[in-house]
């Protein structure tokens, strides 16, 4: 796995000076993005500094931040390299981590929050808000700087996802454009979602509470989850009903948003408590 982490940034090297060479009106914003920064990370937060700036924090403020983020935190900079490769296996629109890295607003959007969560943690909490502000106007991206987001997550698409304040996401997670992990009102404390390794949350579903949703669940397009499910248990409607169960392990990695064969919709609502 170190191995091919490491190799990501020599294959995103490699794919940008193909694409320089393919496309002449890009050569100057792959040299500045990609081919003239020295590391991953470099690129990275160049990249989301030009996206992200505004009068108050101009790019260079922003590049030198990031930056600084990640010479001190090691986690976030394995956590970013398992993102991009998560897109690059999953997003069948991505053709290799050129795409994803330059242009897809839910990696974007992603790292962005890492940023932010390293600064809520790091007690900067004004200025991780304030970068919340920004990624929300800039990609159509709602995350709390205090939601706990394991590695390897795919945001497809992205536009309208919100992800609250105590919400806590697992490893190996997929979701789609317009899922909400929110609360349900207006109640204070631990009010959000806790969503299982490899878990697979389909487009428009919202999961709201304090609950459960089970290791290797999938969530069904446009589901709306008011309580627990189950692991490894397939859930669909409104409000939400166990149909069977899944018929892969961890429906993050395949991306299959179809319910299985044989399933059959349950006369009953979830039931799953924790």
């Amino acid at each position: 796995m170190t191995e091919q982490l490491e190799a990501i940034w020599k294959s995103l090297r490699e794919e940008a000076e193909a694409a320089a060479d393919s496309e002449r009106l890009l050569v100057a914003y792959l040299q500045e993005t990609i081919l003239g920064q020295k590391s991953l990370e470099s690129a990275l937060s160049y990249t989301l500094a030009s996206k992200l700036k505004d009068e108050i924090l101009p790019s260079i403020t922003l590049r030198d931040l990031f930056l600084e983020i990640f010479e001190e935190d090691e986690k976030l900079r394995e956590a970013i390299r398992i993102d991009l490769q998560a897109v690059r296996d999953r997003d069948p629109a991505a053709n290799g981590y050129l795409s994803p890295f330059l242009f897809f607003k839910g990696f974007s959007a992603l790292s962005a929050y890492r940023f932010a969560n390293h600064l809520w943690y790091d007690d900067r909490r004004p200025l991780a808000l304030y970068l919340q502000s920004l990624i929300s106007r800039t990609f159509g991206v709602d995350i709390h700087p205090a939601a706990t987001i394991g590695k390897g997550i795919l945001i497809d698409h992205a536009t309208g996802v919100v992800i609250g304040e105590t919400a806590v996401v697992g490893d190996n997670v997929s979701l789609l454009h317009n899922v909400t992990l929110g609360g349900t009102g207006k109640e204070r404390g631990d009010r959000h979602p806790k969503v299982g390794n490899g878990v697979l949350i389909a487009a428009g579903a919202k999961v709201l509470g304090n609950i459960t949703i089970g290791e290797g669940a999938k969530i069904g397009a446009g589901s709306v989850v008011l309580r627990s499910v189950k692991p490894h248990c397939t859930v669909v409607g409104v409000p939400a009903k166990t149909v069977g169960t899944c018929g892969e392990s961890s429906p993050a990695l395949g991306m299959n948003q179809q319910i299985e064969s044989g399933e059959s919709m349950s006369e009953e609502p979830l039931d799953y408590q924790v």
